[in-house]
Order: structure tokens, then C-alpha cells, then sequence
């Protein structure tokens, strides 16, 4: 966790766990009435259950989510980074306390009393999962708008003045939950010049002097972010640290590693630093995906034939040529496989150009192409390719091979995305990151999902991909 725990952070914590266990207990009441009350669904006869019976599910559900919240250690501040990125995992903590209250409900159940409502169960996730995402909504708008308002407590001095010392000062600028301030840069020899973007008063001295410099900074954290501090005087500054009870970072992407993927494991009493594993490593994850992509593809290719028909004609007419176009890609592990689109150019597009992305008004477009492109249409095709297992629903682009042997050698990490299926749509796409834009901004997407794969990760891309259409051209 970076920086102590107060009072704000502690109240905060608190005020989540109360508002979570009314509105779960809303959302179970409100199911409650949708099923028996409302007249929505049919009742089949069935008499009204004893209102005390789901009163006291309801209760039990709430204490049940906040306990299941706090093992995914959803109450832990200072949080960081957008809500959105915060969705999948209260999807994924709304779903299990669900399931797991289901399953009590075989050993908790009164004898004199009815079976639970499955259909109830079934609606109280939408409704439960409605009220806490709306709610923790409007609490992160609410904790953001305090940490606005209220003066940083948290100075920070970071060793270093290159890029990546620079990167770290304007993330943690960029996060007022942390009500941190950075209040000083330490140099260190063999850095070169400060990076522009540091200001010189924060240019307080070099390394010789930083024991002077953190005392009069009252630093609450140090943070390293350059790898050319001497081990031996790396060691003092871990061990001034200790005695002042001030926690101790390092930044370790200056050894060029996927730094969410850092992990210890130890050969008898020696520790080794290693990358982890991918969630999709797992086979049960695999197959979980696999069986999404296989249901979401026979949806999809039911509902796009009639669009595909539709189009058919107007392709035809648009230019000589077929109504498909398919195309060379690198899917997973390299391998080349075949992708289908509908044709929104004339065959012949590239042969004075070679090989190019399409950019924004491309004169190369049909009429009809510029219109699906803009509306993702042409990409109906590719539920085929996720069927046959060349690709899949939610995943990082599939890129031609002439580009992939430019970028692997260019772009770090950029085979990284390689190791599963490519995806109609992906992480980078919804966040406008397709067509001529930044490559290793689309890496770090790309990577990101790998990182934070799950089920609810890839509902909200599919959600979000009938929404953004950034850069669709």
C-alpha cells in the first residue's frame, strides 16, 4: 500500500463497507418485489413466500459482500486509477457472494419455510450489481472531489532525475487520492541532465547529501527511480529508511520489465525475482474464454448474417471484386492464420503504396467501406475466425506479419501480446488506440489486459465496443 493509512483513508474504507451493505440489501429487496410484486414475472400459482424469509437473506447476503469485498481488498485506501478500471473486480465480488449465498441457502434454510426463488437469485444480481456500481460511483466522484480540496500530507522525495524519475512525479501529481506531493529530486552520478519536465527548484542535491536532504524534506516515503545508485550506498539509503520507519520504493522499470508481473519465489533461503504468471495461463481460465468466444461467436454470427447479406450487394457494387477480403495475420504463439472483413477498398488499394495503415478521410475507401468502417461493420466477418479458434471475442489486435517483423525488433514487449488469441475487439481499441496511433501506447493496453484478464474485463470491452468508435476509419 503506498503511504500510511489516517483518518481520511480509514473513513473512507468505512463509509464503502456501510453503503455496500444497504445497497446489497436494497438490490436483494428489490429483486424480491420484481419477482412476487410487481406483476412483472407470472407467479405460476405459487403463493407469496413469508417476507421475513428473504428479509433475513437480504441480511445475510449484505454481511456476506462486504466480507467477500474485503478479501478482494476493495475497501483498501488510498485507491488509484479510474472506477472503470475498478468494475471487474466488483462484478467479480457481486457474482461470487451470490453464488456462494445460494449455495447456503441449502444448509441455512428454515424446514418450514420455501424453497428460495431462483428466478429472485437471477435478478438479484442485476439489481444488486446496479445499486453497488452506482453507488461506489458516486463515492469515488465524492473521495475524488475531498483529495481535490484537501492539501497534500504525503512529501515524497524521489531519487533520481531522469525520464523515468519524471514519469513517477507526474503520476503521483496525477493521483490527488494519495494527498502526496513530490518535494524533492535527488541526482545521482551518471544520470546526465535533469529530465525537462522536473522543476529546478526541486532539484535538491546529489546523493552525497541525501540523508540532509530527506531530514529537512520530512519525507514520508523514498522512492528509487534510477538503477546507477552504487550498491553500497543504495544499502545506506535502505538502511536510513529503516531507522526512520519511512517505507522504501523502487521503480523497476528501469530494468525494462512488465512491472505488474514482478514476483519472489525462493530455492531454500534464496530469493529469486521473476515474472508471474498470466491469468490465461491458467487452463481453467483458458477454458472459460474458449467457451465464451464459442457462445459469443454462434450469437454473433446468427445476428450479423442478416446484416452481412444486407451488405453484400452494396460491396459488390462498390469496386470490382469479392465481397470478403481476407488477409494475413499473426495470431497467437506467431502463427499465421487467415482473417475475413467485409471489403471496403478496391483490390488493388495498396499496390502503389505497399503495405499502410488507413488513415483518417483514407481516399482509399469506398463510399460503402468508409460506412462500415465507421460503424465496425466491416469486422462482422471475424465471428468466423473466433469460432474456428484463430482468434478470440476480446483480445489484442491481430497485426499483419510485415508489421509484426518491424515492431518486434522497434517496440519493447510488443511480442508479448502474442501469447493468446488476438480479439475482434480489445482493450487498446476502446480506449481509441487503433488505426495511426501510438504502438507502445496500444503495448501497454495490450499488456494491461494480459495482466487483468477476466470474464467481467471482457463484458465491459464488449459493452464499451458498441460505444467507441475513436479512430474508426
Amino acid at each position: 500500500m503506498l503511504f500510511h493509512r489516517d483518518n481520511f483513508d480509514a473513513f473512507c474504507g468505512l463509509l464503502a463497507g456501510v453503503v455496500d451493505f444497504f445497497a446489497t440489501y436494497a438490490g436483494v429487496m428489490l429483486a424480491v418485489y420484481i419477482r412476487f410484486c410487481s406483476g412483472l414475472v407470472p407467479l405460476f400459482h405459487e403463493e407469496l413466500p413469508p417476507m421475513e424469509m428473504y428479509a433475513a437473506g437480504a441480511l445475510a447476503v449484505s454481511v456476506l459482500l462486504v466480507a467477500i469485498f474485503r478479501i478482494l481488498r476493495l475497501y483498501r485506501r488510498p485507491q488509484t486509477g479510474r472506477f472503470e478500471h475498478e468494475i471487474p473486480r466488483l462484478v467479480r465480488g457481486v457474482g461470487t457472494t451470490l453464488f456462494v449465498a445460494l449455495a447456503l441457502t441449502f444448509v441455512a434454510r428454515e424446514p418450514d419455510w420455501p424453497p428460495y426463488s431462483r428466478v429472485t437469485a437471477l435478478v438479484s444480481f442485476f439489481t444488486v450489481l446496479f445499486l453497488v456500481l452506482l453507488e461506489r460511483y458516486i463515492l469515488s466522484r465524492i473521495e475524488l472531489h475531498w483529495a481535490r480540496h484537501s492539501a497534500p500530507i504525503h512529501p515524497v522525495v524521489i531519487v533520481g532525475t531522469g525520464p523515468v524519475a519524471a514519469r513517477l512525479r507526474r503520476a503521483i501529481r496525477r493521483e490527488p487520492r494519495l494527498r502526496a506531493k513530490v518535494v524533492a529530486h535527488v541526482r545521482v552520478a551518471g544520470e546526465g541532465g535533469p529530465d525537462a519536465d522536473i522543476p529546478p527548484d526541486l532539484l535538491a542535491g546529489d546523493m552525497d547529501a541525501f540523508e540532509a536532504i530527506a531530514d529537512a524534506a520530512h519525507a514520508q516515503e523514498i522512492m528509487l527511480a534510477t538503477p546507477l545508485v552504487p550498491r553500497e550506498r543504495l544499502t545506506e539509503v535502505i538502511l536510513y529508511c529503516e531507522r526512520r520507519m519511512i517505507p522504501f520504493r523502487m521503480v523497476p522499470d528501469f530494468f525494462d520489465l512488465v512491472t505488474d508481473r514482478v514476483s519472489i519465489e525462493h530455492v531454500g533461503p534464496v530469493p529469486l525475482l521473476g515474472l508471474s504468471r498470466w491469468p490465461l495461463d491458467a487452463f481453467h481460465n483458458r477454458l472459460l474464454k474458449r467457451l465464451e468466444d464459442i457462445a459469443g461467436a454462434c450469437v454473433g454470427l446468427l445476428l450479423s448474417a442478416p446484416v452481412i447479406a444486407l451488405a453484400a450487394p452494396f460491396v459488390k457494387r462498390s469496386s470490382p471484386g469479392p465481397v470478403f477480403y481476407r488477409q494475413k495475420r499473426v495470431g497467437a504463439n506467431g502463427k499465421h492464420f487467415t482473417m475475413y472483413k467485409l471489403r471496403s477498398m478496391p483490390v488493388d488499394a495498396e499496390k502503389g503504396t505497399g503495405p499502410v495503415w488507413t488513415s483518417e478521410n483514407d481516399a482509399r475507401r469506398t463510399r460503402v467501406g468508409a460506412f462500415l468502417r465507421k460503424w465496425n461493420l466491416d469486422e462482422l466477418p471475424q465471428f468466423w475466425n473466433v469460432l474456428k479458434g484463430d482468434m478470440s471475442l476480446v483480445g489484442p489486435r491481430p497485426e499483419r506479419p510485415v508489421f509484426v517483423a518491424r515492431f518486434k525488433y522497434d517496440v519493447d514487449h510488443y511480442m508479448t501480446r502474442h501469447v493468446i488469441r488476438p480479439g475482434m475487439t480489445g482493450w487498446a481499441q476502446v480506449n481509441g488506440l487503433r488505426g495511426n496511433t501510438s504502438i507502445s501506447e496500444r503495448i501497454s493496453h495490450d499488456i494491461y489486459y494480459l495482466e487483468n484478464w477476466s470474464l467481467s474485463l471482457d463484458f465491459k470491452i464488449l459493452v464499451q465496443t458498441f460505444f467507441r468508435r475513436e479512430n474508426a476509419y
